[in-house]
């Protein structure tokens, strides 16, 4: 019964609180631009609207096309489930495995280039090549860095390594700190964030995540980009719970919950600012240069093995 409540609260959390984050962002980087920006809510007003226009098709498109984004949808809200934002449940097999998180993670990605293909667009394919082409590089360090993880906590389950984390600090284990570097260049890859890609660019030439989405229209976008949006909020939530996890609920009470869902909020908005501030600093890097980036977090996790490994 707690984890299904666990199940239930998280994942409406998770929901609510994604759009936001996405606004967040965009608001920081208008401010430091010298604009007013969005609204904060403009995120929710957006989605409401796709899901009242109309669903439009490729003559070229398949079934693939039309499951994607369904698909998308099941396989991050399944993802959530790894990722206590909350409170920390009793240990359930398999829910919080790594192994099972990134799985549906690539799951995901690998149904939106296919979708990206599926359409018979000439950008759809070139996103969709550029999307496969970095996962290649990316997806390696994505282990290593999760396995690095791993190593410094004992354990290979997400809910455990916050439990774990939540009755110590930092300072018990100073790799954490290599780690959350890596963690972080994996957010602004994986997110589509400057300057790996330009989420708001309308330059077709430049585009990675957003040239894979041009076909969809209406409903299928708005889980498209709903999708995203739980993306980016669960690696934002493994960042700030293996760092920074205090105020998560190690039980299931009702102002603990509610203590927890105000501080991840603050926290996560946090890292939303300093993401903001990122690609307010910085242009988008040209392609051949984004490799080296990538490294910079490999290096990062494997001395952190090394150093585990010494200690």
């Amino acid at each position: 019964m707690n984890f299904i409540i666990y199940a239930v609260l998280n994942t409406v959390f998770v929901l609510l609180i994604s759009p936001l984050l996405m606004t967040l962002i965009k608001k920081v980087k208008a401010y430091t631009q010298g604009r007013k920006g969005p609204p904060l809510f403009q995120a929710y007003y957006s989605l409401f609207k796709l899901w009242h226009k109309e669903t439009v098709y490729s003559s070229n498109a398949s079934i693939i096309m039309r499951i994607t984004p369904l698909i998308n949808f099941v396989f991050l809200l399944a993802a959530s489930l790894s990722i206590p934002l909350v409170f920390i449940p009793q240990p359930v097999a398999g829910i919080g495995n790594i192994i099972l998180f990134l799985y549906l993670l690539v799951c995901a990605k690998f149904f939106t280039a296919l979708a990206g293909l599926d359409a018979g667009s000439t950008f759809g394919g070139m996103g969709s090549s550029r999307e496969m082409t970095f996962s290649a590089i990316i997806e390696p360090v994505i282990i290593v860095s999760f396995a690095a993880l791993g190593l410094v906590l004992k354990t290979t389950n997400l809910h455990e390594m916050f439990a774990a984390t939540l009755n110590s600090t930092v300072l018990a284990n100073p790799p954490l700190l290599l780690i959350t570097l890596s963690l972080f260049i994996i957010l602004i890859v994986e997110a589509s964030r400057i300057p790996v890609d330009n989420p708001e660019t309308h330059l077709e030439l430049t585009m990675i995540h957003e040239a894979m989405l041009l076909e969809y229209t209406g409903p299928n976008l708005a889980l498209m980009e709903t999708s995203h949006a739980i993306k980016q909020t669960l690696l934002i939530g493994i960042i700030v719970n293996v760092i920074f996890p205090w105020g998560l609920a190690a039980s299931l009470n009702a102002g603990g919950i509610l203590l927890a869902a105000v501080m991840f909020l603050a926290k996560a908005g946090i890292v939303a600012v300093i993401v903001g501030l990122i690609e307010s600093a910085v242009a988008k890097s040209r392609l051949f240069r984004l490799p080296g980036l990538f490294m910079l977090a490999f290096f990062f996790s494997f001395l952190t093995i090394v150093f585990e490994l010494l200690s």
